[in-house]
């Protein structure tokens, strides 16, 4: 009997970030008929924000990434997967050592727009010089939106072939909202990383000229929450916003909701715009690089807009409306099912192995 192909599925962490939740749900979810799969993880397991299955996981339990890479190459070699599949600054490791296991296929996922996200961060040339001989070594990589394939390609001269378009799935299936009683506060959310590029800054300066009651409820955590809170109290808000830095009670937060409100500059394939929809809670989100527009339906499921002032025109639209929770749960689930999604993935790593 043939043995079946072995996958190790890699990270750098098990944090609450999209690519984390990614990763180890194809880890957990890949057919276990057809493959034989792992997850490693450098960082440590009690840093875990999702759950896994421990018995095909292993932790390195490291600091940093670089204290783990010497480790990293010594699973690889005991391993002896037939494909690799990572993310996030793992990409960069298993490029470079790609031509040392010709036997082994290395398909990477990025998780951003390069070339966008970059404007919000200091660059790094040696960084810059690596990647590039990185992901010319990479057999598959894979994008989550025809924006993030079309920078790739560009800004790291890949060919056009070794990119391959798959969009995230819906990870988590949360109980369908019911349609929110009249309120003469209307009620908002945003959900994700406190950084720069996610335009929380924007959004407060949106609802500062917002003429109607509301009350905006932010979740997550990061480098910015400092410089929001002081905006937030500039703006006079502190009353109408309240922050939560973690929950996981995704589903429920978003269910109490009248719409999501994402201010974002760039974006990968946003999970949270996702998980809102599959609620049914429509999104309103500025158009942007990356998969955003590839998830809205205008008049369906939210909005787009291109200025603030057309956010804000379309913001008092969106609340005079009648939005259909069950309508807006399917304009996603018919496209990004995690049955559909997994499909692609299993499909393409047949492919890669020529099964």
């Amino acid at each position: 009997m043939n043995k079946k192909p072995k996958i190790l599925f890699a990270i750098p962490t098990l944090g609450a970030g999209g690519a984390q939740r990614i990763v180890s749900f194809l880890a957990q979810n890949i057919d276990s008929e057809n493959f034989e799969k792992h997850l490693l993880v450098v960082g440590k397991s009690s840093e875990a924000a999702f759950d896994i299955d421990h018995k095909q996981t292993t932790f390195l339990n490291k600091s940093r990434l670089l204290f783990g890479i010497p480790a990293v190459i010594i699973y690889v070699i005991k391993y002896k997967p037939k494909i690799v599949f990572s993310s996030l600054d793992l990409n960069l490791v298993f490029g470079l050592i790609a031509p040392f296991f010709p036997k082994c296929k290395f398909i990477i996922r990025e998780a951003s727009v390069v070339s966008e996200i970059g404007k919000f961060s200091k660059s790094n040339r040696l960084h810059t010089i690596l990647a590039k001989i990185a992901y010319k070594n990479a057999n598959t990589i894979v994008c989550q939106s025809k924006d993030m394939a079309d920078d790739f390609i560009k800004l790291f001269s890949i060919k056009p072939d070794k990119v391959v378009i798959i969009n995230n799935p819906i990870t988590k299936i949360f109980p369908l909202k019911n349609t929110l009683k009249e309120n003469l506060v209307h009620k908002f959310i945003t959900i994700g990383r406190l950084s720069n590029e996610k335009g929380h800054a924007r959004l407060l300066e949106i609802l500062a000229n917002f003429k109607h009651p509301f009350h905006y409820t932010i979740i997550g955590s990061g480098s910015e929450e400092k410089n929001i809170q002081s905006k937030i109290s500039k703006l006079g808000m502190t009353k109408k916003i309240s922050h939560i830095p973690f929950t996981n009670k995704i589903g429920q937060e978003l269910s109490k909701h009248h719409i999501f409100l994402q201010g974002s500059y760039v974006e990968g394939f946003p999970n949270a715009v996702l998980e809102s929809l599959v609620v049914g809670t429509p999104v309103i989100a500025f158009e942007c690089p990356g998969g955003t527009k590839e998830i809205i339906e205008e008049g369906i499921n939210g909005f787009t807009a291109n200025t603030m002032k057309d956010f804000l025109i379309k913001l008092e639209q969106m609340i005079a409306m009648d939005w259909d929770p069950k309508a807006i749960n399917l304009s996603v689930t018919k496209k990004f099912n995690k049955h559909k999604i997994l499909s692609e993935y299993e499909q393409l790593f047949i492919r890669k192995l020529n099964l």
